[in-house]
């Protein structure tokens, strides 16, 4: 019994010490802490009814000692009772009622609650009458077809939020309504979910802000995909593919495709004509879906791209992490159903077609980690649906006719991140212009360049904004556009710089300044500022709404983790 918690301990650490390092083997180390937390409760609940019938044997023990024949007259039956009553608490549970739930008879308790979906003494199935309490009376049809499209991802795959909002988005398993848009709808799908505990937080430690999430491990094994899945929806799940006209081809069997999902082939081969005669398609999700950047996909060229240009009823496509894709075809331009199109990490990615702002219906643009796009063509600004515009490259001027300046049209987009390459050239006020995004809540500014002059860039926030995200400033000091007085009505909750060459992330401006005067940022995340040296005191001071934060890799740091909820702070020396 010892065992076991000392082995909990040991994997605690060395997930501690891999942290960031290796997602995949971060996600085995877990699995291995759910069995052995498992192996722990069935010890405990097996000490509980061990000790319950040691008690009786003890009663037992007492009668035969005194043998007081009337006495144990009366209790000989009870006493009998008792004993087959706690020896049969510790054999193994009858299958039948597990066979009883395969037959669609599912066994009701009295009132289901989320929060019992945590308590590690519940049996399998349990657990399993428990789940499915939830899903038919907490959950509504949506978040049903929502989880349900979970059901496509493998045991224990760890799921980025961001991607699958995106994907059901393409779907149209969540849809804008006159308050929210589909984005938004897709976050409160996930929220509920993970208020249910049907999926659960993945690496954010104590941080309030969920990225990543795994499906709970009582739901995965009852979430099947031949049974949740709809028939017009193809599952790629070989390492290696041909989708074409060969032999081999897996799109010959499924003449009325809508949905194209690749789960785990990290090489494509298109042969031509490969979707020939298939023109419902709505949904091609070809690229990476693990969080993980570690997983590769290769295709054997671009030109199947081409033979897209008839898919007029297509609305998401996402090429993630996928090499080999230098540029798009021009008749891209003419897919108007489009709404998604992710392109991130497309590493080979060199040019963007140049009347790419004919796909008037697009409400996400995704090109982050495209390092050898040149620049951003005219006529993104047309794009006036736009809610989600990530990777906007500023080159030269000749390299990159689309300023930010121009996208002062964008009047929906919510989140938008910029790269600074080493040749940009920034026009005089043109960041200034940022403040006319009346939407805009998420903002990431990446530096790919230490030259001094890139740090005076002259920015004015707009008060929509909720998330600020800086990457490689290479400034020493905050920048005057950042400090509070520049603030006084921003809604800022969330402040993450990472990389660069900050020194000193002192805000006041004078002496007499009080720190009640500070910012209003309530999560901030600081890492991998080498020159940065920093401790909980000034964070305190310098953010005195402070909930959590993160110091990791700093001058004076390793790591530090600090949460508001639990007062906990958590170092690591290594």
């Amino acid at each position: 019994m010892k065992a076991v918690p000392w082995l909990l301990k040991r994997v605690k650490t060395a997930r501690r010490i891999e942290r960031g390092r290796d997602e995949s083997f971060d996600g085995k180390l877990e699995k291995l802490a759910w069995e052995l937390n498992r192996i722990k409760d069935l010890f405990m609940r097996v000490k509980e009814k061990e000790d319950e019938l040691l008690d009786t044997l003890a009663e037992v023990d007492g009668h035969l000692h005194k043998l007081e024949s009337k006495k144990w007259d009366q209790d000989i039956d009870g006493i009998c009772k008792r004993i087959r009553e706690c020896a049969n608490k510790l054999l193994p549970k009858d299958d039948s009622s597990e066979e009883d739930h395969r037959n669609g008879q599912i066994l009701h308790s009295s009132h289901p609650s989320s929060t019992q979906l945590n308590n590690k003494f519940l049996l399998d199935q349990e657990a399993r009458n428990l789940i499915w309490k939830i899903y038919n009376e907490e959950l509504d049809d949506q978040s049903k077809r929502c989880l349900s499209s979970l059901s496509v991802f493998p045991k224990y795959a760890v799921i980025k939020k961001r991607h699958a909002i995106y994907w059901w988005v393409g779907e149209y398993l969540v849809t804008e309504t006159k308050w929210e848009t589909a984005e938004e709808v897709g976050e409160a799908v996930i929220n509920n979910l993970l208020k249910l505990n049907l999926i659960v937080p993945y690496g954010n430690g104590k941080c309030p802000i969920v990225n990543k999430f795994k499906i709970h491990p009582h739901i995965q094994s009852e979430l099947v995909p031949s049974k949740l899945l709809p028939q017009d929806m193809l599952v790629l799940g070989q390492r290696k593919l041909v989708l074409g006209n060969t032999n081999k081809d897996l799109l010959k069997p499924h003449p009325e495709i809508l949905t194209i999902f690749n789960v785990r082939a990290s090489y494509l081969d298109f042969q031509s004509q490969w979707l020939v005669k298939r023109k419902d398609l709505q949904v091609l999700q070809l690229g990476r879906w693990q969080a993980s950047p570690s997983h590769h996909i290769e295709v054997g060229g671009d030109q199947f791209l081409k033979e897209l240009e008839d898919q007029r009823k297509l609305r998401y496509i996402s090429l993630r992490g996928i090499s080999r894709i230098s540029k798009l075809p021009p008749s891209i331009v003419q897919l108007k159903s489009l709404e998604v199109l992710d392109l991130k990490a497309c590493h080979n990615l060199e040019t963007l077609p140049h009347d790419i702002g004919s796909l008037e219906n697009l409400t996400h643009l995704i090109m982050s980690q495209c390092y050898m796009l040149e620049g951003m063509p005219k006529g993104i600004e047309n794009l006036t649906e736009l809610q989600v515009l990530k990777g906007f490259v500023i080159s030269s001027s000749g390299r990159t006719p689309c300023s930010i300046s121009d996208l002062a049209n964008l009047r929906k987009l919510r989140r938008l991140s910029i790269h600074i390459r080493s040749e940009a050239v920034i026009k005089d006020r043109e960041f200034k212009s940022l403040n006319n995004l009346s939407a805009l809540e998420h903002l990431k500014i990446s530096w790919g360049v230490s030259e001094t002059w890139h740090r005076d860039v002259k920015i004015i926030l707009p008060q929509s904004l909720k998330k600020l995200h800086l990457e490689g400033f290479p400034g020493q000091k905050i920048p005057r556009w950042l400090k509070p007085s520049r603030l006084l009505y921003s809604k800022i909750q969330q402040l993450k710089i990472i990389g660069g060459k900050l020194k000193n992330i002192n805000h006041y401006e004078a002496k007499n300044l009080s720190p009640s005067q500070g910012w209003n940022m309530e999560v901030v995340h600081l890492k991998y500022l080498k020159h940065l040296k920093v401790d909980l005191t000034d964070l305190h001071e310098l953010f005195p709404s402070l909930r959590y934060v993160e110091i990791k890799q700093t001058s004076n740091h390793s790591y530090i983790e600090w949460s508001n909820d639990s007062r906990e702070i958590i170092v690591s020396l290594s």
